[in-house]
């Protein structure tokens, strides 16, 4: 699978998402929107956003994993929070949080929403992966 960011000149640079990301091969693996549940079925770090948003990429990279890829073939992601505002001013810890699964961002979108499924639930996301078949298969 070959990966291209792509970044028109006519655009602002992007700082944290990147505006597209073009994928030549590979299978596409549509990821459901994972909130910051645990193993055990309870919300991982409640009233901690960072600490939920860690919980919600391990799990989108468990899924990623079970399909035969890693982390970095999540191309994009739609990130869903509770409150923009907290978003905003945990950019750097959450900046970090995601460098330890991407050493390129996805194409990213963020959005505020009224409320989740759990109601401890800060942060949900969803996107989409596309797996090179040649390297999940030396894996």
């Amino acid at each position: 699978m070959e990966r291209e960011i792509v970044a028109p000149p006519e655009l602002a640079e992007p700082r944290g998402f990147n505006h597209g990301v073009l994928v030549d091969g590979g299978k596409t693996l549509y990821l459901a929107g994972q909130d910051a549940t645990g193993s055990n079925g309870d919300i991982v770090a409640p009233d901690d956003l960072v600490g939920q948003f860690e919980q919600v990429l391990e799990n989108l990279s468990t899924v990623v994993e079970e399909a035969g890829g890693v982390s970095e073939d999540i191309v994009k992601l739609n990130i869903f929070v509770a409150d923009r505002d907290s978003y905003r001013a945990n950019l750097e810890p959450l900046g970090e949080v995601f460098g330890r699964y991407f050493e390129a961002y996805p194409a990213l979108a963020l959005f505020e929403v009224s409320g989740f499924f759990k109601d401890d639930a800060l942060v949900e996301l969803e996107g989409f992966a596309v797996i090179d078949e040649e390297a999940a298969d030396a894996r």
